[in-house]
């Protein structure tokens, strides 16, 4: 096992950390909820390069375990509150231990995974492990965001509840 290998993930593992932290001071929009897929999309530029690429069936296979299972304890620990007109990522008690149980699993799998994949696919396929992971968690979010910061109905509307329907409506 390469050091640098090790001190590189340790060193963004914390640094996902740090983020999520901050994430939760500032209210949430649209765009920072769509960001992050989007620019860890361009990483999908690297299979332009021939020794990155892996079969399909690797590559649907490491995204529907990053979005079917991995993703589950980051959508399940990631609640939006609306707070008067803006809407909050609710810190979760546990988040913390599932961010560092994710790091575990996942640097456990890649070691196991490089034994028989050169180390360059292995990168490739925890790269979209990693993708279906985050897609789905921040798609998820969007969703529950548009749910939470849907506009009050102008008063005297149709679809006003507060109001009385009428024989015409």
């Amino acid at each position: 096992m390469n050091t640098w290998l090790l001190v590189s993930s340790l060193f963004g593992g914390a640094l996902v950390m740090a983020y999520r932290m901050r994430e939760t001071t500032r209210p949430v929009t649209p765009r920072k909820i769509v960001i992050p897929p989007l620019g860890m999309s361009t990483g999908f530029g690297m299979f332009a390069y021939a020794p990155t690429r892996i079969p399909a069936l690797w590559g649907v296979t490491a995204f529907a375990i990053g979005a079917l299972v991995l993703s589950y304890p980051l959508v399940k620990s990631s609640k939006l509150e609306r707070q008067g007109d803006v809407v909050m990522l609710q810190r979760s008690r546990a988040f913390l231990w599932i961010i560092l149980g994710l790091f575990a699993v996942r640097f456990l799998a890649r070691r196991y995974v490089e034994q028989y994949v050169s180390p360059i696919q292995t990168g490739s396929i925890f790269f979209v492990l990693a993708f279906g992971m985050v897609l789905t968690w921040r798609v998820r979010m969007y969703f529950e965001y548009r749910k939470l910061h849907k506009p009050a109905p102008p008063p005297g509307t149709a679809w006003d509840s507060t109001r009385p329907a009428t024989a015409g409506e």
